[in-house]
């Protein structure tokens, strides 16, 4: 059989421990090319870069196997991958392994999620993977088995259209994951602020502080899954219409007349 192509990008940076995990993980499953920020781009969220020209380094090539740096953001290594390198369009993207949680309002922020719904806008089925542990020096040595079944669950069954899938993995040893849950994303939020500086010119400067606050414990929450060790699958979707709201919107009288 032809094995499957697979487009692996992050937010994190090409160098990154995270997605050298991931590329040797897809290596025993498909052809694998990479595309990947030459630096960091958490929280750049579906961002792409317009006004300066962007570029791609090859970085290695072998049999079955490219590597590419690229100077954008995750949305722009997918464009890159998809329209410059394989020109046409894989069969997989993977995006990750984040280091630190994409679950619940996170996926928002998130470099590692817009890449994987910028390739389902296109039609691509999509993953991305996160490992709740914010460290560069984050252990991944538990993770093998369950993104290989979860890719390989991908590409065999296929995914609805218009949905791709957003990962995140306890940091916890092998043996203490209890499983994997298909679940929703948890309502919770950043309670944010901002911490005031003035700097040696007598500048003020700001750095952004937060909290992160879950009221929702439901047990069918990514949340929940997560801080009882569990490994969460929230299927994700770039629609954003609010459908059960259409109705309800429907009724509002609208004075569009013109006035005398």
């Amino acid at each position: 059989m032809k094995k499957p192509t697979i487009l692996v990008t992050n937010d994190d940076g090409i160098f990154a421990p995270g997605i050298r995990k991931l590329i040797e993980v897809c290596r025993k499953i498909g052809n694998v090319i990479v595309v990947a920020p030459d630096s960091a781009m958490s929280g750049m969220s579906h961002a792409i870069t317009v006004k300066t020209p962007l570029r791609l380094k090859k970085l290695v090539e072998e049999k079955d196997y490219l590597e590419y740096s690229c100077s954008g953001t995750p949305v722009d290594a997918i464009k890159l991958g998809e329209k410059i390198v394989v020109r046409g369009k894989p069969d997989l993207v993977v995006s990750g392994i984040n280091h630190g949680s994409n679950a619940s309002v996170n996926i928002v922020y998130s470099g590692t999620m817009a890449a994987v719904v910028e390739a389902n806008i296109d039609g691509i089925p999509a993953i991305g993977f996160s490992l709740l542990d914010y460290s560069h020096s984050a252990d991944f040595s538990a993770v093998d088995d369950y993104i290989t079944t979860i890719i390989n669950n991908v590409l065999t069954n296929g995914l609805p259209e218009g949905v791709c899938l957003n990962v995140n993995i306890p940091a916890v040893k092998k043996e203490e994951i209890k499983g994997i849950r298909v679940c929703r994303q948890a309502k919770g939020r950043w309670d944010e602020d901002f911490d005031e500086r003035v700097d040696p010119h007598n500048r003020d400067y700001y750095w952004l502080t937060g909290v992160f606050t879950n009221g929702d414990t439901a047990e069918d929450t990514d949340s929940w899954a997560l801080a009882n060790n569990y490994i969460s699958i929230v299927p994700i979707q770039y629609d954003l219409t609010a459908h059960k709201a259409i109705s309800k919107i429907e009724e509002w009288e609208f004075n569009t007349k013109a006035k005398d």
